[in-house]
C-alpha cells in the first residue's frame, strides 16, 4: 500500500509558516545524499540530528516530504515537487552569500577539495600550510580516497585528478609537479636473496606487491625506454587497496616482502636513506602531473577563486 504524503498533526497547519533556513538546508542534504547516515558524513552531522530536523520540517509543513524504510530514504511526491523548487533558490542564496563575501578584506569559507589519496600525500602538503596562512578565514575540507570518480561527490568544490582529458564545461589548471615517475623498488634484503631483476619480464618470477582499485582491478605494471613499452601482470603474496593502504605496502617492501612499484615520489624517501634499491630505472614510465578540475558553468566560490588565485601566484598552475 503507497503511503500517504499528508501528517497527521494535533493542531492546524499554517500553510505559509515559514520554515526555519537550517531545516531547508537539512532537507536538500538528505535529498541530495539518498540518506540521513550519509547526508551526517557529507555534512559533518549526525544522522539522528538529521532525522530530526525533517520530521519536524514535515510537520510544521503538514506533508510528508520522504518515505522512509530500513535501508532507503526516497523523496515523495511532495518532496521532489519542493525540491524541483528549492535547489534552484539555495543556489541562488549561496550565490548571494558569496557575492558579499567578495566584498570582505580576506575571503571566508568553506573550500571542499575531492583528490585521490597519491595528491593528499604528494602534492597537498606542500601548499596547504601556506595557502591556509594567506587565508585564515578559509576552512579547507580535503576528502581524500581512493576510488576518485565524480569531482563534486560530497558537495565538493572542486577536485584534483590525473587525467589531463577534460570533461565538457570542466576547466583544469596544473598544480604540482608537471612530471613524474613510477618506479620500482625493493629492500636490499630481498635483492640478496632472490636476485635483481634485469628486465621487466624478470618480474614474473619475483614475489611483487601489487595495488587493487575499488574496483576490482589489479593494473598490469607498465614500463617504457626508447619507444617500447611493456606491461607486465606480476604475482605475489601482497595485495593492498590503492590509495588507502599504500603505506602498508611500502613498509612490507622495506621489510623485505617483494617488489613494489609506486610513484617516485612517494618512494623517495626510502630510496635515499637505502631503505629500497631502485629497480629498471631506465624502464621507468614518466606521466603528466596532476591537475585542478573544477565547472566553468558553476559560480566559483570566493574560497575556491582564492586558491586559484593562490596556485597562480605560486607559479603552480596556468591555463589549458
Amino acid at each position: 500500500m503507497q503511503q500517504s504524503s499528508k501528517i497527521n498533526t494535533p493542531c492546524t497547519i499554517n500553510r505559509t509558516m515559514k520554515l526555519d533556513f537550517s531545516l531547508l538546508n537539512d532537507i536538500v542534504a538528505v535529498a541530495n545524499a539518498g540518506g540521513f547516515r550519509e547526508a551526517a558524513r557529507v555534512t559533518g552531522s549526525n544522522p539522528s540530528r538529521l532525522s530530526d530536523a525533517v520530521r519536524r520540517a514535515e510537520q510544521q509543513l503538514g506533508v510528508r516530504l520522504f518515505n522512509r524504510t530500513t535501508r532507503t530514504v526516497v523523496l515523495t511526491e511532495a518532496g521532489r515537487a519542493l525540491m524541483e523548487r528549492l535547489q534552484p533558490a539555495m543556489s541562488e542564496v549561496d550565490a548571494a552569500l558569496d557575492a558579499i563575501n567578495r566584498y570582505r578584506t580576506t575571503p571566508s569559507g568553506t573550500l571542499r577539495l575531492n583528490v585521490p589519496v597519491s595528491a593528499a600525500r604528494l602534492v597537498l602538503p606542500a601548499i596547504v600550510p601556506s595557502f591556509l596562512a594567506q587565508y585564515p578565514d578559509i576552512r579547507l575540507e580535503i576528502v581524500a580516497e581512493s576510488n576518485v570518480q565524480d569531482v563534486f561527490r560530497d558537495n565538493c568544490d572542486a577536485g584534483i585528478r590525473y587525467d589531463e582529458s577534460l570533461e565538457q564545461d570542466m576547466i583544469a589548471l596544473p598544480i604540482g609537479p608537471r612530471r613524474q615517475r613510477f618506479a620500482a623498488a625493493a629492500a636490499p634484503t630481498y635483492l640478496q636473496r632472490y636476485g635483481l631483476p634485469q628486465h621487466p619480464r624478470d618480474l614474473i618470477s619475483h614475489n611483487c606487491i601489487r595495488g587493487r582499485y575499488a574496483s576490482g582491478v589489479m593494473p598490469e605494471w607498465e614500463f617504457t625506454r626508447e619507444g617500447e613499452t611493456l606491461r607486465i601482470q606480476v604475482n605475489g603474496s601482497l595485495v593492498v587497496s590503492v590509495g588507502s593502504a599504500i603505506d602498508l605496502a611500502v613498509q612490507a617492501a622495506i621489510a623485505g616482502s617483494g617488489i613494489i612499484y609506486l610513484f617516485e615520489e612517494w618512494l623517495r624517501p626510502s630510496l635515499e636513506n637505502g631503505a629500497l634499491t631502485p629497480l629498471l630505472e631506465p624502464w621507468w614510465q614518466s606521466f603528466s602531473g596532476p591537475w585542478l578540475y573544477y565547472n566553468s558553468r558553476r559560480l566559483i566560490p570566493a574560497p575556491l577563486q582564492a586558491f586559484i588565485d593562490f596556485i597562480r601566484a605560486q607559479g603552480q598552475a596556468t591555463d589549458i
